[in-house]
């Protein structure tokens, strides 16, 4: 799988140069004295998020970064070359983790964002410091700081304004494929979709990103199926569309399923926006139809839309709604953004 989300990296910070102990010993100058360089500074672990870039397996072949070390000090006041930075470059929607797997470093959701994870040491002061009124030939210097070493996760959360839910084969790959220039697989049989996908859907001259995890069946988070292991890439988008398929058999039984799967996953996914949706109704006649809505809407509490990806009858208006609810979204997060400014206490 060229696809991966989570990596384990070592990472260590370069060590600071070594201060040195010289002394000016020149032919026609009467007293000396001390010259001696600090040592240069160690380089950094830098963490970077560029664009071009959605999966990290760059970080399946190589999990070992070093930065530089310092070079130490010379003579003549001459100060030790600083060590070189590493700089590892993720896709946006990476967050940092430290090695206890649970505490958050940093979550990187911007191009350009960047943050030292690893501190290089500073150099060490040469004997050149150390010269005062009393003591004019000093013949001690410090050595440099040491390196910091530590272990960190990489957790790739995909960045997408909408998430698609639903059993295998209730038609997410379908819908992705007809409402984008995205290629997912598209097969009868369940788990075609191993890795989520990411589609650009445009709708009234307006964009926006969907993203396509596999699908999910009963005990998904005990490990069954593929398991939940990738609904954190739905974990950022504003809103939820849950596809039921009309064929299946038992619609609502499929919705309650996703439903309490969502409910065991935890944090704020279950209490994420979400549009219910009927899909392949092009397989059902009119009495059908009404059937399954009323029945899947008595378990979802809301309305229930209707649409079919092969005949693309309905898709329309489920996009639009879409848009709506990602647009209320972004103006609910900005508010509260503002007010959270407007509580904070003045700072000069």
């Amino acid at each position: 799988m060229k696809f991966l989300d989570l990596a384990k990296v070592y990472i260590r910070s370069g060590a600071g140069g070594s201060g040195c102990i010289s002394f000016r010993r020149e032919k026609y100058i009467e007293y000396g004295g001390p010259d001696g360089g600090d040592g240069g500074k160690g380089g950094d672990v830098v963490v970077e998020a560029v664009e071009g870039l959605n999966t990290l397996i760059d970080f399946r072949y190589q999990q070992h970064f070093f930065a530089g070390n310092g070079q130490a000090g010379m003579g003549s006041q001459r100060t030790g070359k600083d060590g070189d930075d590493k700089v590892l470059r993720v896709p946006v929607g990476t967050e940092i983790i430290d090695e206890d797997e649970e505490t958050v470093i940093a979550d990187l959701t911007e191009v350009g964002q960047r943050i030292i994870i690893a501190k290089g040491g500073n150099g060490g002061w040469g004997n050149l410091r150390f010269k005062s009124a009393t003591n004019q030939a000093p013949r001690r210097a410090n050595p440099g700081q040491e390196c910091i070493e530590r272990t960190i996760w990489l957790r790739l959360k995909l960045i997408a304004d909408v998430g698609l839910l639903g059993k295998p084969n209730a038609g997410k790959s379908t819908f992705l494929a007809a409402t984008s220039n995205a290629r997912p697989k598209v097969a009868d049989y369940p788990f075609t979709t191993l890795i989520p996908n990411l589609g650009v859907v445009g709708i009234d001259e307006v964009e926006f990103v969907v993203a396509d995890i596999p699908g999910l069946i009963a005990g998904a988070s005990e490990g069954r199926g593929l398991g939940d292991m990738f609904l954190g890439h739905v974990e950022r988008c504003a809103v939820l569309l849950h596809l039921i398929d009309g064929t299946s058999g038992d619609p609502a039984g499929d919705l309650t399923t996703i439903i309490q799967e969502l409910e065991a996953y935890g944090g704020e996914l279950a209490e994420k926006p979400r549009i219910t949706v009927l899909n392949k109704i092009d397989t059902l006649d009119e009495e059908e139809r009404a059937f399954l809505t009323e029945e899947i809407a008595a378990v979802a509490n809301g309305p229930v839309m209707q649409m079919s990806g092969v005949s693309r009858e309905g898709i329309p208006d489920v996009l639009r709604a879409l848009r709506a609810q990602i647009d209320d979204t972004r103006l609910r997060h900005r508010k509260e953004a503002e007010a959270d400014e407007e509580d904070a206490p003045w700072q000069p």
